[in-house]
């Protein structure tokens, strides 16, 4: 992936990506207050780019949903995968171009249930975008048609059941059509449910998809949550991964709720 020097000539949209792009790709250092992000956001890319690996070979059809600045599908595009970057901001493809170095990428702009797309992908990545729609059910519903059958979908997004969150439980809701005007914003402002691990599963059963696993991640600390973050300025990074990696091991009760972020496989049943 090409490493790019900003314009001031570029469109804003750009300019928004590029911000996202000095923490999720440059790594910056120089933003002390978002280091978090950095170390979080790492992990969340380790943890797809693993799964996707386990289940996929190269050669295989994977479509990235909602891939903005496109680091997933770049990355997946020189690992050898057959990539469709797609996302409802149509100028950001040439963004995305722009750091294109090798391999097989397509880019279809547009929302991506009315692009036609049936039973075509091998993988379907939908990374943090679950938690932003009003009807999650009917979103994963409509994801899984893309998929073939026997076909994977991985979908990473935030824990409900990490301790401090207080947003409501899409399961209690009874009228989600409430949210719908102020879904698909971004940044975690416009999160509107996050769902809990027992509710991965009762989607999983309403859209005949098999849970095949989950992965919780990026705690407390590693997430700079709770005024920690000015502890990752002065711990090494070695020191924060390695409390990631215990915490990764800790009892599931407790990994529940230190944990901000999961990472869920699922499989388009036959």
């Amino acid at each position: 992936m090409k490493k790019i020097t900003p314009e001031s000539t570029w469109p804003e949209s750009w300019q928004y990506s590029y911000q996202y792009d000095l923490l999720e790709i440059y790594e910056d250092t120089n933003f002390p207050r978002y280091l978090g992000y950095v170390y979080a956001y790492a992990y969340r890319r380790k943890h797809i780019l693993d799964v996707i690996k386990k289940v996929a070979k190269p050669g295989a059809k994977i479509l990235d949903v909602a891939a903005a600045q496109g680091n997933f599908s770049l990355s997946l595009a020189e690992i050898g995968y057959e990539v469709t970057w797609n996302d409802m901001r149509a100028e950001l493809a040439d963004y995305v171009k722009l750091k294109w170095e090798y391999g097989n990428i397509n880019y279809v702009a547009g929302d991506v249930f009315t692009l036609g797309f049936n039973s075509e992908f091998d993988v379907v990545l939908i990374a943090e975008i679950i938690e932003h729609v009003a009807h999650p059910d009917e979103f994963l519903k409509n994801i899984a048609k893309m998929v073939k059958p026997g076909g994977y979908i991985v979908m990473s997004t935030p824990n409900g059941e990490y301790f401090q969150n207080n947003l409501p439980k899409f399961s209690e809701c009874s009228d989600p059509s409430q949210f719908e005007a102020i879904q698909f914003q971004p940044n975690s402002d416009g999160h509107i449910f996050l769902l809990h691990l027992d509710e991965v599963e009762s989607l999983a059963q309403q859209t005949n998809l098999s849970i095949l696993e989950t992965r919780l991640f990026s705690n407390t600390l590693t997430n700079g949550y709770l005024k920690l973050g000015a502890l990752l300025n002065l711990l090494p990074k070695k020191w924060i991964n390695n409390l990631e990696i215990f915490t990764n091991k800790t009892h599931l009760v407790l990994q529940r709720k230190l944990h901000t972020s999961m990472v869920v496989l699922f499989s388009r049943c036959e």
